[in-house]
């Protein structure tokens, strides 16, 4: 099931709220969401239900034997074990293929290749519950007493299956009392509708055009165009997901819990590192707190820290040879900003590191977008005049005249720009902002289900990861 889809928007999570409301007892929402966020996950694909299920409550066993035995060998060998299943889970069923094929091609015999189909959200709930065993390690926090606590903590179906990735610490409290008020309601509508319209209105319009125009290897692929395409690939994909983080932080807010931010406008960044501080913080927060602090940060070995992070960043993205090629990618970029490229930035006007940044970035977006590294060479060697094709051509122009008007709507929406003048009239005519929030909400929820009445299935595309 996804959040753009009209069953979500006009059956699920009204449903869901209604029961909610009803039910006065903390506990029994608790159980009411737990329920919910296990039909919203078996929705699609029933089977893998045992499997979040399992590792929720694995998870569970695993906090309360490091509870018990804390500061002993034992409390350590039970973390490493916890650790190795949860990674074991994440790497059967998103790496085994991708091993097997690439030891296929230097072994003198041929593997079978195995079959295995993806869990959707796998890589979110692992890491979520690697997560909340390292701070009940660490004994930051306790082990819940029951598992209730932990069965909505992994399977919350807002953060479920496309993040943010969130952990205990921040959810523990509003498991047990969610600050539920008209307010946050409130709030929480205004941001679903903003991120629906964010994913249906734009994500969803701009891949139409993206998949038209990156097609390196057709002959009427031109250097101009390939630009044009990953410019709209590189909105498409901000749009798609953080507008699913916006609706997940608006559900959450709907039922009185506030889930971490994950984008900050990481468009207008200034470099390649900025752009990161931006771009998907709660999977940054992850790999700085759980992987490069404990390996030793900045202290030692800074530069191994860097490129294994930014390696398993790659990784993480998905079991192909170009993930890595983009996170690493982006590790040298940061890796050389550190050591001098990021002082010269500082000392440019703030269009040239700007401009710096978006380059780099729409570099970047070639390797994420195309998994086959031929038609990624392919790409860049276009985009840069070497592959031998023309600048524009007709069709070009035809397309770029027929998304000039979403295209520039789309780099304002990427920017503070629309936030802050909305800001701006609201401070100037406070007693038309509430008329204006409802008005806006429900013209934007309208255009969204028109949009996708007959539509095909267009699901986020972080739902791969």
């Amino acid at each position: 099931m996804v959040f753009s889809s009209l069953f979500f928007l006009y059956l699920f999570l009204p449903a869901l709220l209604v029961l909610y409301y009803a039910c006065r007892k903390p506990a029994f929402r608790v159980w009411l969401l737990i329920g919910f966020s296990f039909l919203f996950y078996a929705w699609g694909e029933p089977v893998w239900v045992v499997l979040l299920l399992s590792a929720a409550l694995t998870g569970y066993l695993f906090a309360l034997g490091i509870a018990k035995t804390r500061g002993t060998w034992l409390a350590k060998a039970q973390y490493i074990a916890a650790i190795a299943v949860n990674i074991g889970i994440l790497g059967f069923f998103k790496y085994v293929g991708f091993f097997v094929e690439n030891l296929n091609a230097v072994l003198p015999f041929q593997l079978a290749e195995p079959n295995i189909a993806l869990p959707i959200g796998v890589s979110f709930f692992t890491f979520e519950i690697i997560c909340y065993l390292t701070d009940v390690y660490k004994g930051t926090i306790p082990a819940p007493a029951t598992p209730k606590n932990i069965l909505l903590y992994v399977s919350f179906f807002p953060h479920l299956v496309a993040g943010p990735i969130i952990r205990y610490r921040d959810i523990e409290k509003q498991i047990e009392r969610p600050q539920a008020s008209l307010a946050s309601f409130s709030e929480g509508v205004t941001r679903f509708v903003i991120g629906l319209g964010k994913k249906v209105i734009f994500a969803n319009l701009l891949g139409e055009t993206v998949s038209q125009l990156l097609q390196p290897g057709s002959e009427d692929a031109t250097v101009l165009g390939i630009w044009f395409g990953v410019c709209l690939f590189a909105l498409q994909i901000y749009f798609d997901f953080s507008g699913y983080s916006d609706m997940a932080i608006g559900i959450g807010k709907m039922f009185g819990f506030e889930l971490r931010e994950n984008f900050d406008y990481p468009y207008v960044s200034k470099s390649a590192g900025d752009f990161w501080r931006r771009w998907n913080m709660s999977l940054g927060g992850f790999f700085r707190d759980y992987v490069y602090i404990p390996l030793g940060g900045n202290r030692k070995h800074m530069v191994r820290n860097l490129f294994v992070v930014w390696f398993l960043t790659g990784f993480w993205h998905g079991a192909s040879w170009n993930f890595i090629i983009w996170g690493l990618y982006f590790g040298f970029l940061i890796y050389i900003e550190r050591q001098f490229l990021g002082a010269w930035l500082d000392k440019l006007p703030s269009f040239f590191a700007h401009l710096y940044a978006t380059a780099v970035m729409l570099i970047g977006w070639v390797w994420f977008y195309f998994t086959d590294l031929k038609a990624a060479a392919k790409a860049l060697l276009t985009m840069f005049g070497l592959y031998g094709r023309e600048w524009a051509n007709q069709e070009l122009w035809i397309y770029f005249k027929e998304n000039l008007l979403l295209f520039v709507i789309a780099i304002i929406g990427c920017t503070p720009l629309a936030k802050n003048a909305l800001t701006r009239l609201a401070r100037s005519f406070p007693r038309l902002e509430n008329a204006a929030t409802i008005i806006g909400n429900a013209a934007a929820l309208a255009i969204a289900t028109v949009l996708l009445v007959g539509s095909t299935y267009n699901p986020f595309l972080y739902y791969r990861f």
